[in-house]
């Protein structure tokens, strides 16, 4: 039952990211932006593509991305639930689904993300993110890190 406990992060994380988003879209128009500093800056944007805007400009996109983190979804659910796994693997696995549930509920609200985190170096701008898309990237990171462990643990005995 204790191991359960790791899907509370999945409403914490769901809820910051919309928090966050609900406050770019409140706060500043489409494609305004404040700057914080000559590295950073809030702007709000939509993405209508995948990671970092993949596939914006395919019509197919919209549906893809709709549909693709729903059945990642329910595969991560189900693996979380079927399998006895380590926490740290839970826990990664809890930080995708989080990201994974708060981009594809705007994606059926709006039919895009908002984005508004842009990190740059004067002209370049990695792409802008979202609370969501961290979660999913500290997920996956964590996720190889335990799986890498786990692998140098094995390889040990």
């Amino acid at each position: 039952m204790r191991r359960y406990l790791v899907f509370l992060i999945v409403p914490c994380i769901f809820l910051l990211d919309r928090w966050t988003k609900l406050l770019i879209i409140q706060s500043l128009a489409y494609l305004e932006s404040i700057e914080f500093a000559p590295f950073f800056s809030l702007v709000h944007v939509r993405n209508f593509g995948g990671a970092f805007g993949l596939f914006a400009g395919f019509g197919f996109a919209r549906y893809f991305f709709m549909f693709l983190p729903l059945l990642i979804i329910a595969i991560l659910i189900y693996m979380m639930v079927a399998y006895r796994t380590s926490i740290g693997k839970m826990f990664a696995l809890a930080l995708i689904l989080s990201g994974a549930i708060g981009n594809v509920y705007e994606r059926i609200l709006y039919g895009y993300v908002t984005d508004f985190l842009d990190f740059y170096y004067q002209s370049w701008h990695w792409p802008a993110f979202n609370v969501a898309d961290i979660s999913i990237s500290t997920g996956v990171g964590l996720w190889l890190f335990v799986e890498l462990r786990e692998m140098m643990k094995t390889r040990k005995k």
